[in-house]
């Protein structure tokens, strides 16, 4: 059983990893119908939805995309920043879906900022003070380690709809702006569908790892 959980929490996250490569692979190779680079989708997107103040750049790195919420900016990885194809597309899209919860405000994407630095300061001292908890023998260490990373875990899952709000939001822009036509959307859907899967692979995780640091919990507080 022991060894059974360690290959879900190592195979999963691989496995979606490899899932996302794969899909974003194959579909950086077909262009779609309208030729437009990323860049070019996610300006009309944003002009479309009247985001004017919304600037959108090159950043280095493989699918280092990304939101800024901050410098009201959309980041795209070089790749999709200039070509022209079904991925790119559909990552610019989707970045601007964030710009788009940001405009409206969100709930979720406003929670998870609050969040933010009680997740990062959780996720960095948790497992310290699980480990000391464990090896000392000190459940209340132990659990206090618990509530910190159950911050952590917090933020994966609202992070959840978060990003799937993102993407349902870009399908909806990519096909209403001309971006793709119909034939394209099933192609466009699988690379939005194969990302949400690393969020849902690391949040799948990190609740089984949470919930099997509150079992070892209990039974060591049974034992004393």
């Amino acid at each position: 059983m022991f060894l059974l959980y360690f290959a879900i929490i190592i195979i999963v996250p691989l496995w979606a990893q490899m899932k996302v490569k794969g899909t974003y692979k194959k579909y950086s190779k077909i262009q779609t119908s309208s030729g437009m680079t990323g860049a070019q989708v996610a300006r009309k997107i944003l002009d479309n939805k009247g985001l004017y103040n919304v600037s959108v750049e090159e950043t280095p790195g493989f699918l280092s995309d990304h939101y800024d919420p901050r410098s009201k900016v959309v980041r795209l990885s070089t790749s999709n920043f200039h070509g022209n194809s079904i991925a790119g597309a559909a990552v610019a899209a989707h970045e601007v879906g964030h710009a788009m919860q940001d405009q409206e405000d969100y709930a979720f994407l406003r929670f998870r900022h609050t969040l933010v630095p009680v997740a990062s300061f959780g996720s960095n001292i948790s497992w310290i003070l699980i480990m000391v908890g464990i090896i000392a023998g000190f459940a209340d260490l132990l659990l206090i380690g618990i509530i910190f990373m159950a911050a952590a875990v917090l933020f994966q899952l609202v992070t959840l709809p978060v990003e799937f709000n993102a993407s349902n939001r870009a399908m909806e822009q990519i096909v209403s702006v001309g971006v793709i036509r119909n034939e394209e959307e099933r192609e466009t859907r699988k690379v939005l569908n194969a990302a949400a899967l690393t969020y849902v692979a690391a949040a799948a995780v990190a609740v089984l790892e949470l919930i099997r640091l509150i079992l070892m919990y209990t039974g060591m507080t049974r034992s004393e």
